[in-house]
């Protein structure tokens, strides 16, 4: 494999995750002059690109997600074909996604900071948005859905920016194959209600995945999870939701008025758009004054994951990061 890269300028270094249908690797691309770019190539299996089901939704991510140009999404810089094998070249984010972010919180018994959680989420409130409102070259709307929010598909750059990935199963005008009412498309327990009942969906049902994984970020466990996945849809669909603050006392109750906003099962009680849910997210977090910035968030990641991590958020709630003075 790496043999035959080299003969369209790019060296795989090392396998980053592997899925049922795909791969992505770190690879570096080479260009005149010494010329080097860190990027991930998602390729897809050979044996899936003999299916045209498959081969034809690669091929639709690629050209939707070409065009989707924005700092809290992650960029697609090319699609290209090696032998049988279709892949994608794509940014490579240096960081960590949120379900090791996550992880790293419950190893070090500690909740992730509620402003941050909320910062998070507001980020890629931002991504979708603007993946909502995209249109076509002839002004029609897209009607992109992502479908597929969960903390697997966000990034936390090193640097602190959120970045939303993967559309592999998103669903938008005339690109991205699409059985809807037919098959369930998302994990279990990031479904919208309208996913799990296997109906049509609009953008409303990326903002109910948002209220999933902020309570998540909240609470560092998914509310709706169950052992079996037929229990995990019926509480999407059944269970009551909570009153957060009865779960985690420091929970403020306009923080947790917009989660049960967000997590309304009929999408017409729900936030009306990405905007709508930012703007509220955001009041939450800066109406007071100055809240969480990029660069917080890199230097919160910092203390999590180095050698002190353990003390990270006792640290933050002190204000004892290096950008406690702003």
């Amino acid at each position: 494999m790496k043999h035959i890269f080299n003969e369209v300028h790019y060296e795989l270094t090392r396998k980053i995750a592997e899925g049922g249908m795909g791969l992505v690797y770190e690879a570096t691309q080479k260009g005149i002059g010494g010329f080097r770019k860190v990027v991930a190539i998602k390729l897809i299996r050979e044996e899936y690109s003999a299916i045209e089901e498959f081969r034809n939704n690669f091929i639709g991510e690629a050209k939707l997600v070409s065009d989707l140009i924005h700092t809290n999404i992650v960029q697609t810089y090319h699609l290209g074909k090696i032998g049988e094998q279709y892949f994608m070249t794509m940014e490579f984010v240096t960081g960590w996604n949120l379900e090791e972010f996550l992880d790293r919180h419950v190893e070090t018994d500690q909740y992730i900071p509620a402003d941050l959680a909320v910062f998070i989420v507001s980020r890629i409130c931002r991504g979708l948005g603007y993946a909502h409102r995209k249109k076509d070259s002839k002004g029609r709307l897209l009607g992109i859905v992502h479908r597929d929010v969960n903390p697997k598909n966000i990034m936390i750059a090193q640097e602190g920016d959120v970045k939303l990935t993967d559309f592999g199963i998103a669903k938008a005008l005339d690109i991205m194959y699409n059985k809807e009412g037919d098959v369930i498309a998302g994990k279990d327990e990031y479904l919208s209600p309208e996913q799990a009942r296997c109906e049509v969906t609009d953008h409303r049902a990326d903002l109910f995945c948002c209220g999933i994984v902020m309570s998540e970020l909240l609470l560092s466990r998914n509310i709706f999870e169950a052992y079996e996945s037929e229990d995990t849809i019926h509480n999407i669909l059944e269970m009551e939701i909570p009153d957060f603050i009865e779960i985690r006392a420091d929970i403020d109750p306009r923080l947790n008025k917009i989660l049960q906003t967000s997590l309304q099962r009929q999408r017409e009680k729900r936030y009306q758009s990405s905007e709508e849910m930012l703007t509220e997210l955001e009041s939450f977090i800066y109406g007071e004054g100055y809240g969480p910035t990029n660069e917080k968030l890199a230097a919160y990641s910092y203390d999590l994951f180095g050698e002190d991590g353990e003390n990270a958020a006792l640290r933050w709630h002190r204000g004892e990061t290096q950008f406690a003075d702003h």
